[in-house]
């Protein structure tokens, strides 16, 4: 497969995109983003296995998702029933569970090379911290760990942000969907760079609305109500901003909405 090397000002047009695509049908991805919020809320109740399943899902959580993304570029509308299509394939769950298990697995070791050497300092800061009622000292022992563990982690989200697709729809094995993957995010590191500062802008000017309103006398209770749907919304528009990025940084030409669900094997030899 070959992947385009894109413009910066590509990042700001899968955003644009992504709101497009969410305005076609609001209702469905809104209400897939809620269901991924509370499968990440329950996740956590069921600490600590809850949050190593629902990351190794993660690979079968980003398919349905782009999936539905194609529905409603081929202007169908998303019925319940075709939420899960893309798993029947034989080996496709499989696949994609075994590639969400080494997920997990990279990014405990990527953990364990960035606070291992700081581990030491951790636990005194921790003692330090139990002492003076405050999180300061902690905070500050992890911080060159939480620095690497960053940087090694935007690698790790490289290798897989495109290999769930490339593995459901080119049929590409693990290890090309990979490499094939890193390369596509590599290429095109200034479009994703805009990317993510578009998608942080957009959480923060969130975030700070609802500081101004509870600073102007709302009740924080209410402002957390309204903040919610619009976290999810916000959400539900990342989501589909992910299927853009994958259409034109592999350069896929959209197919009409009756070969939706056929195998796509036009770009396997590209």
């Amino acid at each position: 497969m070959q992947a385009a090397i894109l413009p910066a000002s590509a990042g700001w047009q899968w955003s644009r995109d992504g709101f497009l695509l969410f305005r076609k049908q609001p209702l469905a991805m809104f209400m897939w983003a809620m269901a991924v919020s509370l499968a990440v809320t329950l996740a956590f109740l069921a600490a600590p296995i809850g949050p190593f399943l629902f990351v190794a899902l993660m690979p079968v959580v980003t398919l349905l998702t782009m999936n539905a993304c194609r529905h409603i570029a081929s202007e169908r509308v998303i019925l319940p029933s075709m939420w899960f299509k893309p798993l029947q394939p034989a080996g496709t769950f499989r696949r994609l569970f075994g590639m969400g298990m080494m997920y997990v697995a990279v990014s405990l070791i990527a953990g364990l090379v960035a606070f291992l050497p700081f581990l030491s300092n951790i636990a005194d800061s921790i003692e330090e911290a139990q002492a003076t009622q405050t999180a300061i000292p902690m905070l500050e022992a992890m911080g060159p760990g939480i620095i690497i563990f960053g940087i090694l982690y935007v690698m790790i989200a490289a290798l897989f942000w495109h290999a769930p697709v490339l593995v459901a729809w080119h049929h590409l094995r693990l290890s090309q969907s990979l490499f094939f993957s890193a390369i596509a995010c590599w290429r095109n590191k200034w479009p994703f760079l805009v990317y993510g500062i578009v998608w942080f802008s957009i959480f923060f000017a969130i975030d700070l609305v609802f500081g101004i309103l509870v600073w102007m006398g709302i009740p924080v209770g209410v402002a957390q109500m309204l903040k919610m749907p619009a976290n999810i919304a916000a959400m539900a528009t990342l989501y589909c901003s992910f299927y853009p990025a994958y259409v034109s940084v592999f350069d896929i030409i959209e197919r009409p909405p009756h070969a939706v669900d056929a195998p796509d094997h036009q770009d396997d030899n590209g």
